[in-house]
């Protein structure tokens, strides 16, 4: 048993179900979250797609759902991590942060309405993102932390 990038205990292992089917630029548990928001009625776009002048971005997922008797609309945007094993928890956290920052003023420009969450795993968010400079930075920062589970494939904690 080995510890990952926050410290906490983990065998080392992805089980196959959580594995990326191929080597794209997805992180480790993106279909785990996936599949937990379409549990959770969201209809998904995988990936949203950006641009901003010659820029272009694609944030993990993009997720839709009509809420309520009254038929409001809610967009969501969702960027996936995974902070692995092998892996610096604050250099996983630096890039985490800066692509949160440019995709949220992505979004404000083409889809104002769609609010941006960043994706954690509950055992990082349980560990390094109790730590007080993380704290600080999503704060300041305005993160909207969405933890979940990957083993269960279950959104256990929406932060707005």
């Amino acid at each position: 048993m080995g510890r990952d990038a926050c410290g906490s205990s983990y065998n080392g292992t992805i089980p196959p179900s959580l594995a990326p089917a191929s080597p794209v630029a997805k992180d480790v548990f993106h279909d785990a979250v996936k599949n937990a928001l379409i549990k959770e009625g969201w209809t998904l776009i995988d990936p949203l797609r950006l641009k901003i002048g010659t820029v272009e971005m694609a944030v993990d997922l993009g997720a839709d759902r009509l809420i309520g008797a009254e038929r409001e609309h809610e967009k969501i945007a969702v960027e996936i991590k995974s902070f692995l094993i092998g892996s610096s928890a604050i250099s996983e956290f630096h890039t985490a942060l800066g692509q949160f920052i440019n995709y949220r003023g992505a979004l404000r420009i083409r889809e104002p309405d769609r609010i941006l969450y960043l994706a954690v795993p509950d055992r990082t968010y349980d560990s390094f993102f109790q730590q007080t400079f993380p704290q600080m930075m999503v704060e300041e920062n305005k993160v909207r932390p969405l933890i979940y589970n990957a083993e269960n494939e279950a959104i256990t904690q929406w932060i707005n």
